[in-house]
């Protein structure tokens, strides 16, 4: 009985974790339908002298896209004498002689080429080492698969209208969405953090983040707030929480749009969303005690909280779903009063919290209604499976943020598939080892299709949604990971 007890409560602690969660989604969307109307407001006034400003390019080993980059940045419309490009090139591979190339199309512009040898600290120290030498007031970043549009620094710059405003980021949008089922539920997820989650923050003044690219920052806040930090997986969360407990203001703008490429396999998703979940939980492990002390709001305080340890979200759905097995068997069997079974689906509230944020974001990004309305049906459903799906692989990345295990910065290969140059499986920098976890999604997906399968045998329905979403997800997980990690070899 003893085992029984710790198995429903190991259950009802991470649905209860879940309403939380979800509980602040809601907050969020509530507050991102508030601030929606004054979305597109114009800024007060033009600076009367536009500022020095300095574009950084942090790149390594990108030959598919780094030439799509710099063609990009030298269409930034912008005074050139205050114009300068830095290319902080980490690369060991062609990419040093595509880049070298590519700058002598452009002899007018003034890049800087550096590049480093050693790669200490990897994105955050190649930011730092550029910082040295940086002369512009402002510092504008974009990853190598972004696109930045010519306006880009023409529409950000005028935000800075106060001192105390430190950085200005802008709403990623997607050149490649339609390619494939994966990039569009990765559109699909990443919209909705673009729309309800910063809009819902920012409009009442919580905490934001930089997004590490699509963004542009105040130099001396970044100074300010002790530079860029190699300490964490995620270096732009933590740089943004350093900057706002000191006082700094972020202001986010959805209607500026930064373009930029979605990893379109399996194996190139699993490890961005590695680097983000347990980048994330390192971030809460450095941080939350300090925001906890801090003279700040309780509603601040708790939208930091939510937001540090949101990627946690993975581990109470991992233990939620291993947990209800017991849960249904024990129900089942009698061992535990039927009422109390039923009673869980209380916190069935928190998916439905949780399903809202995405359907509010899918349609507010789309501008057909009909059309919307069509790709929400399947969409929907099938990003939360996806998202349950990806819970043992983001679960055990989270566990090492937390319990501070470090790992090297892996980055995410880019593809440019869009221009039609290169096939997936002629990607180099294709990760070619499979982890051992994809088999466990593997071994997940039939004991959730059996559970599927029990439930109809028993004519006990209870868990059925939850175990069916379980297993489609844990099988389109390992089915399309498998896939992806054999392009590779």
């Amino acid at each position: 009985m003893i085992f029984l007890y710790i198995l429903c409560g190991l259950y009802f602690l991470g649905m209860l974790f879940i309403l939380i969660y979800s509980l602040a989604q809601g907050h969020l969307l509530f507050h991102f339908l508030k601030a929606r109307k004054s979305w597109d407001k114009i800024p007060h006034e033009i600076p009367a002298a536009w500022p020095k400003v300095t574009v950084q390019l942090p790149v390594y080993n990108e030959c598919y896209v780094v030439e799509r980059l710099v063609d990009a940045v030298a269409k930034l419309k912008y005074p050139k004498e205050l114009l300068e490009i830095q290319l902080l090139d980490d690369s060991t591979d062609q990419t040093v002689d595509l880049i070298q190339e590519k700058l002598k199309d452009y002899p007018e512009i003034n890049f800087k080429y550096i590049h480093r040898i050693d790669r200490h600290g990897f994105k955050a120290g190649a930011l730092r080492e550029g910082l040295k030498v940086a002369s512009g007031e402002f510092i504008a970043i974009f990853d190598a698969d972004f696109v930045p549009n010519p306006d880009f620094l023409l529409q950000t710059i005028p935000y800075f209208s106060s001192e105390k405003i430190g950085m200005v980021q802008t709403r990623w949008t997607h050149l490649n969405r339609n390619f494939s089922l994966l990039t569009r539920l990765q559109a699909f997820a990443l919209d909705a953090h673009f729309f309800i989650e910063q809009m819902g923050r920012n409009h009442q003044g919580a905490f934001i983040n930089f997004n590490g690219t699509g963004g542009i920052w105040r130099k001396s806040c970044i100074l300010d707030a002790g530079n860029w930090h190699d300490d964490t997986l995620t270096e732009d969360l933590d740089l943004s929480y350093r900057a706002q407990r000191k006082g700094w203001k972020f202001v986010y703008r959805p209607e500026i749009e930064s373009p930029a490429e979605l990893p379109p396999i399996m194996s190139a998703i699993k490890s961005q969303q590695f680097r983000w979940t347990k980048g994330g939980a390192e971030c809460a492990m450095k941080h939350a005690g300090a925001v906890s002390q801090e003279d700040l709001s309780f509603r601040v305080k708790f939208h930091s909280f939510a937001h540090l340890f949101n990627s946690a979200i993975f581990i109470a759905v991992l233990v939620t779903s291993l947990s209800s097995i017991g849960v249904w068997w024990a129900g089942a069997l009698g061992l535990i009063p039927e009422a109390l079974v039923r009673l869980s689906g209380i916190f069935l509230v928190g998916f439905v919290l949780i399903a809202g944020v995405y359907l509010v974001s899918y349609f507010y990004g789309k501008r057909s209604f009909v059309s919307s309305a069509l790709g929400v049906i399947w969409q929907l459903p099938l990003f939360l499976s996806v998202s349950m799906g990806l819970a043992l692989h983001n679960a055990q990345a989270v566990w090492e943020g937390l319990s501070g295990k470090k790992s090297p910065f892996i980055r995410t290969p880019k593809f440019n598939l869009e221009a039609g140059k290169e096939k997936l499986s002629g990607n180099s920098y294709l990760l070619r080892s499979m982890p051992v976890t994809t088999w466990f999604e593997g071994i997940l997906a039939l004991v959730f299709w059996a559970m599927v399968g029990l439930a109809f045998r028993e004519e006990n329905f209870l868990f059925l949604p939850f175990h069916a979403m379980l297993a489609f997800g844990y099988s389109l997980v390992f089915i399309t990971s498998f896939k992806s990690y054999g392009l590779g070899r």
